[in-house]
């Protein structure tokens, strides 16, 4: 790498010491290498403190998900929105579909991604959000907290109608999807389709804007399956009760 683009990217680095003594320093052999650490160590440095704050946790990978199992689910959608190209228009996700179905799965796995590839994303349920926000009754603690939740480039909403909701909870939550329209994605799991989210938030006069802010330029994944959890317990069930067969049949020959 030839000299100018050793110190551009010193400056981008702001090695402001490697800047100003540049003239004393750029013909070593060692500046060059110096950089290469400096750069590879900030991206290591910066791709863990986004994975520890998106709040991810542990999932399961798509390569592991059983395609076959959903009686409905376009699998090629869903890939496609791996690829990220949503992020460009900041469209929004929206998984719909019952209990275990795999809605959370997904929306970590693509929430991964743009980590990956060098995006902020934010994975928090519906009912840990809005309780978050319930507990700031200031006014400039509670605007702090909005920016928060509205900063990521990719924000999670989990678990959307497991519970019902106050006017208030409707209101914040609108703030906040609001904020991100048409600026930033966001990507919600929920069990009940828009004409029942009038349950989730009774008597709210916002819900229809709230949902017209979400499905604006966004991608709406149906899921048609039986749980997931439910076949996984009674895959275990059944291997633990081969295990204990077996164990019978050396015990008793």
């Amino acid at each position: 790498m030839n000299k100018d683009a050793l110190l551009l990217k010193a400056q981008a680095l702001q090695l402001h010491g490697v800047v100003a003594h540049w003239g004393e320093i750029c013909q070593s052999s060692w500046i060059e290498p110096l950089l290469e650490w400096e750069e590879v160590e900030r991206s290591q440095r910066s791709l863990q403190r986004r994975l520890v704050q998106s709040q991810i946790g542990r999932f399961k990978p798509l390569s592991d998900f059983d395609w076959n199992w959903p009686k409905k689910c376009d699998r090629g959608a869903v890939e496609e929105l791996m690829g990220l190209d949503f992020l460009k228009g900041s469209m929004n996700i929206i998984f719909c579909g019952p209990n275990g179905v795999g809605k959370s799965t997904m929306a970590r796995n693509i929430a991964y991604q743009a980590i990956m590839a060098g995006h902020t994303a934010l994975f928090i349920t519906a009912a840990e959000m809005l309780g978050d926000l319930e507990k700031k009754n200031k006014v400039n603690a509670l605007d702090r907290r909005i920016n928060y939740y509205a900063k990521p480039t990719v924000l999670c909403i989990d678990e959307m109608g497991y519970l019902s909701y106050s006017n208030r909870d409707a209101d914040l939550l609108f703030q906040i999807v609001s904020r991100r329209y048409e600026e930033k994605s966001t990507i919600v799991t929920t069990n009940k389709p828009f004409t029942e989210w009038g349950n989730i938030f009774p008597n709210t006069t916002c819900v229809v804007s709230l949902i017209d802010r979400l499905v604006h330029r966004s991608e709406i994944v149906s899921i048609e399956a039986d749980s997931f959890r439910l076949k996984e317990a009674k895959e275990q069930a059944l291997k633990r009760k081969e295990r204990r067969v077996k164990n019978k049949d050396k015990t008793n020959p």
